[in-house]
């Protein structure tokens, strides 16, 4: 019965210590961690007090004495052990906070969370250790150390390409990603991420058939009259067969593997765990936002993953390309998992080498200027274009026409990212240095202690090298130097932008195994500047006037009374200017915030301080044998001290607030 008194006035204790603690710490601490301390903490709280009565020889002072009154010591060991307790309190506080700095809450599951969280800790457990081993294998499990050995850049690129090819679809999508960050990734990881291609063996008919079936609601023979078993292509997300529909049209069916999904959710789990993790610990990691790239790289392989936004694609594709061939595709037969579309008989261009050797010079030069058109329209008109232009994505057709293959990957630029585009292709084309420097600047996101200057006079050597024509063995380098040298003064470089730039820089490289008769940069100016010039006619121009002219509209109606108020305010003397220097929310809660942690800070140390004065300051009136009225009074003021101490710690651990800027600015 003792036992069961104990353990009930241990809770009820533990249960109140930690009600306070929290309060005292003026943040959410999670209760298990909470409650676990203060049960440790009271059950040691009775033993303190015994042995401190005991210290101060006051223990025999048990029982009230004969008269009623109550003698000195006893009310001064009543303080003293109020003050023990407090004290006891606030090392609770100060353990809190220590664990609040090694593993704030919220980093660990609690006890449900871990339980619910079991299955999937397994399935990523086991994924770690193949990851693992498949980085072993490419002599990469060194870096996974701190202290990580140094080796050639480019051959740590070559073998980590290697290694994301054999890990799968959702690694070899990041690496893709990954290439079109020059800003992020040095340039040896972006020249062989560039190169990233998964190519897995294919799934046997008979797990695929189901999956065709399920997301055409009926049976495959009640679609189609046959299916070739074999695949004409197999890749980690999906393959695609051959087939014919009930009325003889040839067609081809994508169709993807059954744990292509399954794997993706594991990988990226794993990635936002790594992208936590190293954002949290790193100061590299905050500065370059590794988890709002883990977010951005999860939203774009998602819609790769759902073959209806591969569908809008392709329809968006073909109506900004003309000349090239986009396959058609049966959206009544298409859905999330499954694409059928037209069958485009030819061959890849990267296999196409023997046909094209037999067309004339001439076609092939056609051919590729052709491409090029098609791709600056959809780049420089639609803003919806194809953003893996590499050769096994374009398609030699047997009518000597080119294809587009595989949308799931396309970029999509803005109508101002598409006009600043266009101004520095025009600018390239006049060799005016300041006109591409302003181009630069509305395209990309500069630093904010950007030395405009020496970028300007860099961008008029760049000129200079590529606006005569110095020939075509130098002009692919253009698109390379531009993003080196906006890399080299720290610009941040947009995806959208970054997906342009690399989409025509892989189509330089197709383009030179189309024909070595085009130059890309003289293409590129003459496009540009047939595109800006559409836009500039007087039809183009009245259009963009007329809806520019839609949103003032209601402006310019109430600009005559505004002036009006303006002119009779400025004659009477009442015009005044008021400015709010912190008239956003957020602006006064980061001065709130700073200005509290400083108060605290101050009271801490002013209370520690004299706290400590007291409690050294020789002499004084003695209240026990042991204890002087000194220490007595410092302890209480050593006690607040670390209590605020403990407060203002908690704040910097668990709130880090960024300056918020006061003024606006580019971003």
């Amino acid at each position: 019965m003792d036992a069961v008194v104990w353990v009930v006035a241990a809770l009820i204790n533990a249960g109140l210590l930690g009600l306070l603690s929290r309060r005292l710490l003026g943040t959410p601490v999670g209760w298990p961690r909470t409650f676990l301390i203060s049960l440790v903490v009271s059950s040691v709280a009775g033993p303190v007090v015994a042995a401190a009565w005991r210290a101060l020889g006051v223990a025999e002072l048990r029982t009230m004495p004969a008269g009623g009154y109550v003698p000195a010591p006893v009310l001064i060991m009543s303080g003293v052990t109020i003050l023990i307790v407090a004290w006891i309190v606030v090392l609770q506080v100060i353990v809190m906070v220590i664990l609040e700095a090694f593993a704030p809450t919220g980093s660990l599951p609690g006890p449900i969370q871990l339980l619910r969280s079991m299955p999937a800790r397994r399935v990523r457990a086991k994924r770690y250790l193949a990851i693992i081993g498949i980085l072993a294998k490419h002599g990469l499990a060194g870096y996974l150390r701190p202290r990580a050995r140094t080796e050639s850049p480019a051959r740590v690129a070559r073998a980590l390409r290697e290694a994301m090819t054999d890990a799968g679809v959702t690694f070899v999508k990041l690496g893709q990603m990954l290439a079109t960050r020059p800003d992020v990734v040095p340039s040896a990881f972006v020249a062989e991420f560039s190169s990233l291609h998964s190519a897995v063996p294919a799934e046997p008919w008979d797990m695929i058939r189901p999956v065709v079936e399920r997301e055409l609601g009926r049976g495959v023979d009640e679609v189609f009259t046959d299916v070739d078993p074999t695949p004409l292509a197999a890749a980690s997300v999906a393959q695609i067969h051959a087939a014919t529909l009930l009325d003889g049209t040839a067609v081809v069916i994508k169709v993807q593997r059954p744990r292509a999904r399954a794997q993706a959710a594991a990988d990226l789990d794993i990635l936002d765990q790594l992208a936590r993790r190293i954002e949290r610990a790193t100061g590299w990691g905050r500065a370059l936002g590794v988890v709002a790239l883990r977010d951005g790289f999860a939203a774009s392989l998602q819609e790769e993953l759902d073959y209806r936004i591969e569908l809008a694609n392709m329809q968006a594709v073909a109506a900004a390309s003309e000349a090239v061939r986009v396959p058609t595709p049966y959206p009544e037969l298409s859905s999330e998992r499954l694409m059928v579309m037209e069958r485009l008989q030819g061959r890849a261009l990267s296999q196409a080498g023997d046909h094209l050797a037999d067309l004339p010079a001439e076609r092939r030069a056609e051919m590729g200027r052709d491409l090029f058109t098609a791709v600056m329209r959809q780049v420089m008109v639609s803003g919806v274009f194809h953003a893996d232009l590499h050769p096994g994505n374009i398609f030699v057709l047997d009518t000597e026409q080119l294809a587009l293959l595989d949308l799931g990957s396309v970029g999509r630029l803005d109508r101002a990212a598409r006009t600043a585009l266009g101004m520095l292709m025009m600018a390239t084309d006049r060799g005016d240095a300041i006109a591409a420097t302003d181009a630069l600047l509305e395209l990309l996101d500069p630093p904010t202690d950007l030395d405009d200057r020496s970028l300007e006079r860099q961008v008029g050597h760049l000129l200079l090298r590529y606006g005569g024509g110095i020939g075509r063995s130098g002009a692919g380098e253009m698109f390379g130097d531009l993003v080196r040298l906006v890399v080299q003064h720290r610009f941040a470089i947009p995806p959208a932008v970054a997906a342009a730039f690399r989409a025509l820089g892989a189509l330089e490289g197709s383009l030179h195994l189309l024909t070595s008769d085009i130059d890309l940069v003289a293409t590129a100016r003459e496009q540009g500047r047939q595109l800006i010039s559409a836009q500039l006619e007087p039809a183009a121009l009245r259009s963009e006037l007329e809806a520019q002219l839609a949103g003032w509209l209601p402006t310019l109606q109430r600009l005559p009374r505004r002036v009006n108020q303006l002119s009779e305010q400025l004659e009477d003397g009442r015009l005044t200017v008021a400015v709010s220097l912190f008239g956003r929310p957020a602006e006064r809660a980061f001065i709130t915030s700073v200005a509290h942690q400083l108060v605290l800070t101050a009271l801490s140390a002013a209370l520690a301080i004299c706290g400590v004065l007291f409690v050294v300051a020789p002499g004084g009136p003695m209240l026990l044998t042991p204890l002087s009225l000194h220490q007595v009074l410092g302890a209480p003021l050593l006690l607040f001290a670390f209590t605020l101490g403990a407060r203002v710690l908690v704040l910097v651990f668990r709130e880090p607030t960024a300056p918020v800027p006061l003024t606006p600015g580019r971003r």
